[in-house]
């Protein structure tokens, strides 16, 4: 049945996707190999504090983020208050900045010759002696740092799922008796539930995906011990073996996600929605409100721009010379090809599943859409060992033939780098152009069809016009994801090659931290216009409407 209905599009998705797949099953495969000496060491001293070090990591932020984004959320969505629509698409900039420039920032803040601890033991006449203060540079820390910049995600699901709440609902439960915070309990809460599970579930993933916080902070969870064995102990097997762990513990919560849900239905009745009308906040109730938005503002976004800011001023004259602005032009020109490409995979994947809607056409793009899950060091093992391979191969074989060498063709160049980023970041542009997809009806597809234009044609004439919007919001969303990675990076990147999000890295890994404030700045001050345009969205959202046209 599907041999005789393949065709050039249901070839094109389903090779694609299964190329966009081989990262994750090249590390189950090479996880299958016999335990050597280094996975037995590991199992026998660390691997349990890999594990329940991740364990921790992976709840403390779920529930922190939760507490904060929530709240949140609920406020600005239902509540009329004083600042609120400011609030809506600040309370989204701390999405801006990555886990590991806020762990470095509050760390120059926080430690020992810090200025917080600095100006306290000069009002109070303390000594090193004289007082406890909380260590950032622990799990506790690391919880708190992922945290700050994680909640965004929730606020962002939460938020959108209760604007979508109808009027008739919440007037039903009004009339009944129920209270604010009764209908907030009973009502809006399991309304947005599938929400809430998929907003924290992607933040859990992230969390388990983090390597510049826990390892500044000197965490051992898997990521940490992906790193160490593979460049400490030069062990790609056992590298290998510790990303399958790793990608157990994605999967359970994938699967966990979905089955929450499973027999859920959360849905309107009715096919007109009214949005209710905002709750007047008055005296406390106003400042509790306005004190609740500004807080995870202030230490999410901020505390950290501000600090970055006096740092680079004093840095800038020493930081800002050539190799700056080479570093940038790396970084921008990476990150704009990879989202480039990346759309146009995303167009092709989601376009092609409209078009042959087939079970195998579905799996493939399902399969592919894994990547946002996959942690970025399990990744780089996944490209890096099948990439590494073919290059020997070739090499081997040109050598055996015509006495020549090719040297690394793939694996050590930006080819391996580019296709890791489609990997982990098709997802977010995929879903981007799925959803508007998705309010573009069949109707307009069949009635294009009739009129004698291809399948290409009704992609390119009818739909890319129409999906401007989208389009440029996974453009973007994507470029700054890319902007931001550091794990894949650090491992595929060429030699000679650097970006601001390494050298960000390896200056804070040298407690240059003043130093490494230009860098981080700029990668900060390229995500604000995205996240803002992201809020913006949200907010002016409608039923067959592009918000970003």
């Amino acid at each position: 049945m599907w041999m005789q209905r393949a065709d050039g599009w249901s070839v094109a998705v389903i090779g694609s996707a299964l190329l966009l797949a081989l990262p994750v099953l090249t590390v189950f495969l090479g996880a299958l190999h016999p335990a050597g000496e280094v996975w037995r060491h590991l199992a026998d001293t660390v691997l349990s504090d890999y594990m329940l070090n991740s364990v921790l990591l992976m709840l403390g932020v779920g529930a922190g983020t939760l507490l904060i984004g929530v709240p949140v959320a609920w406020l600005t969505a239902t509540c009329e208050f004083t600042g609120r629509r400011c609030f809506e698409w600040a309370l989204l900039l701390p999405m801006a900045i990555p886990a590991y420039i806020i762990a470095y920032t509050y760390t120059g803040l926080l430690d020992f010759a810090g200025p917080v601890q600095s100006v306290l033991r000069d009002l109070f006449g303390w000594t090193r002696q004289d007082y406890v203060f909380p260590e950032v540079r622990s799990l506790p820390g690391a919880v708190l740092m992922l945290t700050l910049v994680l909640y965004p995600y929730v606020y962002l699901l939460a938020r959108a799922a209760f604007l979508d709440q109808s009027a008739a609902l919440l007037e039903v439960s009004r009339s009944l008796g129920a209270g604010p915070w009764r209908r907030f309990l009973s009502v809006n809460l399991p309304l947005a539930r599938p929400a809430l599970i998929a907003g924290v579930s992607l933040v859990q993933m992230e969390a388990l995906a983090d390597y510049g916080t826990v390892q500044y902070f000197g965490v051992g969870t898997f990521t940490t011990g992906i790193f160490r064995v593979w460049f400490g102990m030069d062990d790609a097997g056992a590298a290998a073996q510790l990303a399958a762990l790793l990608l157990l513990f994605v999967f359970a919560l994938l699967t966990f996600e979905r089955l929450s849900r499973r027999q859920a239905r959360f849905h309107h009745t009715s096919q007109r929605v009214q949005r209710p009308s905002r709750l007047q906040l008055t005296g406390r109730w106003r400042g509790l409100a306005v004190l609740a938005c500004l807080l995870p503002l202030l230490l999410g976004f901020l505390i950290p721009a501000a600090q970055l800011s006096v740092w680079a001023l004093h840095s800038a004259p020493r930081m800002l010379d050539e190799r700056f602005l080479r570093l940038t032009g790396n970084s921008l020109g990476l990150a704009l090809g990879a989202a480039l490409l990346i759309l146009l995979l995303a167009l092709l994947l989601a376009y092609g599943r409209r078009l042959r809607p087939q079970p195998i056409v579905r799996l493939a793009v399902n399969s592919a859409a894994l990547g946002y899950a996959v942690p970025g060091t399990v990744v780089a093992i996944g490209v890096m060992l099948p990439f590494a391979a073919l290059d020997r191969g070739v090499d081997a074989w040109l050598r055996a033939w015509f006495g020549v060498s090719t040297g690394l063709l793939l694996s050590g160049t930006l080819a391996a780098l580019l296709f890791a980023y489609c990997a982990r970041f098709l997802p977010v542009a995929l879903h981007s152009v799925e959803a508007g997809l998705s309010r573009i009806r069949p109707s307009m597809d069949d009635a294009a069809r009739a009129l004698g234009s291809s399948p290409r044609a009704v992609l390119w004439r009818v739909h890319v016009p129409m999906l401007r919007g989208s389009l440029l919001s996974a453009l973007l969303l994507v470029f700054v994801d890319v902007l931001k990675e550091l794990p894949a990076t650090l491992i595929l990147r060429p030699f000679n090659f650097n970006t601001l999000a390494v050298r960000t890295y390896e200056l804070a890994a040298d407690e240059r931290l003043a130093d490494s404030a230009c860098f981080a700045l700029a990668i900060v001050l390229a995500g604000i216009g995205p996240v803002i345009l992201l809020s913006r969205a949200i907010s002016h959202a409608r039923p067959g409407h592009d918000p970003l046209s």
